[in-house]
């Protein structure tokens, strides 16, 4: 994004006007795009829904953000991805339009951490180290022509792939491995040659004769593969950043319960260990526009500190991307390993505070009928299976029978139920608050209870990771 800020004061309607004259540029270049054949009529359709209003649909974004989060709690900025900070003055609302990124605060509603974690300074000098603030980014409208350069490129060709690897699979599991692989192979010529998302009729026509009984059991399986076009999905989008990752949990889960209908899909890579990147975020598409005309918004959930890592490895991606250096000449998982580190000390940090506070819950609650921990952190659903934590906490169990872990600093003799009860909840903690990493050696300094809890519980959901 370039440093070319909307001016102030500017004329009335000023808004309305550059995304009026934006919209008739956007439009003219996908029709220009489908006339010279670059593109098809279904693309051209399917583009022109997203291009074509520019300020309804930006509208709807923030329509969206206000009924997940509420107000804003703090000005909308324009945001300048350069420097990673807002510039600019405060925003009203008919300043707002879709050639500029903004930045805004909010708050997060059933917070499931409750602002349990902060640190104190001098006299009532608090400083929280984890908010229920969650940083929006509302992204500018993709460029078109990066759009276009898109569903005419990468997504193109990995259709392409999805078509040719369906044919040969279909055609395998029937006829002869030589013959599924000579018509995938002519599968993948034709679509080259031109662009087209009507995969169906293509094969349909190259297969020939001798193949009638599989062609029904073909049509369904190539069917379900994405059109080029349905992977551009990040033309309206937004990135969210969170301290914790329940706290991101927290916030799919309310997009579900309360919109379920509009949910495209939901992606979940806080645990992932397994994609070359190592990276970890959350992705929840929606659709802002109608049944009829489906217009995708991609919502990224980040915590702020992979955050800080996206950016330190931004330069690397870039050159990789442009093939400049060769992908394993960056290590680009090494990078984000430190990035995982990073957040799981400051979850350690967040056990450590617990603990500290075991001693105080106990004697608060003593004669009540309610958990010391009651509510926090709030259960979730996208969780480890239910057969991995009771695993864990089995040998939670024999630990402390085992006198493993102990609590010193309780105000009085603690019963063995209330021993499992403390060292049940910190695990629950750490396995809805911690990242899976993936070197065996590394583990949080563990001359505290909480270092060696944390290192007990990381181990056994390592085991898991290796089966």
């Amino acid at each position: 994004m370039s440093k070319t800020y909307m001016p102030r004061p500017w004329p009335e309607n000023y808004a309305f006007d550059i995304t009026r004259e934006n919209d008739q540029k956007n439009l003219a270049a996908i029709e220009a795009a489908r006339v010279s054949g670059r593109i098809n009529d279904e693309a051209a359709k399917y583009m022109s829904i997203l291009y074509r209003d520019g300020m309804e649909w930006l509208r709807e974004v923030f329509f969206f953000l206000g009924k997940c989060f509420g107000a804003p709690k703090s000005s909308v900025r324009q945001y300048d991805y350069a420097t990673d900070s807002a510039v600019g003055d405060a925003m009203t609302i008919v300043d707002i339009n879709p050639l500029f990124p903004y930045i805004v605060n909010h708050r997060l509603d059933m917070d499931p951490m409750r602002n349990q974690f902060f640190t104190s300074g001098r006299g009532h000098k608090i400083n929280l180290a984890v908010s229920s603030i969650v940083t929006v980014i509302v992204g500018a409208q993709k460029n078109v022509d990066r759009a276009l350069d898109k569903i005419t490129g990468k997504y193109y060709l990995k259709y392409v792939d999805e078509v040719c690897d369906t044919v040969y699979r279909v055609i395998a599991s029937h006829e002869r491995e030589a013959s599924a692989r000579a018509i995938s192979d002519k599968v993948r010529q034709k679509l080259n040659e031109k662009y087209t998302s009507t995969p169906s009729e293509t094969v349909l026509s190259l297969i020939g004769r001798g193949h009638e009984n599989i062609a029904v059991e073909l049509v369904r399986a190539l069917d379900k593969v994405k059109r080029p076009r349905m992977r551009l999905q990040d033309v309206w989008r937004v990135k969210c950043l969170f301290d914790l990752v329940p706290q991101a949990r927290t916030f799919i889960e309310r997009v579900r319960e309360m919109m379920p209908e509009r949910i495209l899909s939901v992606r979940d890579d806080f645990y992932n260990i397994d994609n070359p990147r190592n990276y970890r975020d959350a992705k929840l598409v929606i659709n802002i526009g109608t049944a009829d005309n489906v217009v995708p918004m991609e919502i990224i959930c980040q915590v702020r500190t992979f955050f800080e890592f996206e950016k330190t490895t931004h330069t690397k991606y870039e050159t990789v991307r442009s093939k400049k250096e060769a992908p394993g000449d960056v290590d680009i998982a090494a990078i984000h390993n430190i990035g995982t580190k990073e957040y799981n000390l400051m979850v350690c940090q967040c056990l450590g505070e617990l603990f500290e506070r075991v001693g105080w819950n106990i004697l608060y609650s003593q004669g009540g009928n309610t958990s010391m921990f009651d509510g926090f952190p709030k259960k979730c659903t996208m969780h480890y299976p239910t057969n991995v934590v009771e695993r864990i906490m089995e040998k939670i169990d024999d630990a402390i029978k085992n006198e493993i872990f102990d609590i010193t600093n309780a105000p009085s003799k603690l019963t063995p139920a209330q021993k499992y009860e403390i060292f049940r909840f910190m695990t629950e903690f750490i396995l809805v608050a911690a990242m899976p990493y993936n070197e065996n050696d590394w583990q949080v300094p563990s001359d505290t209870m909480a270092g060696k809890l944390f290192n007990f519980v990381m181990k056994e959901v390592q085991r898991y990771y290796k089966k």
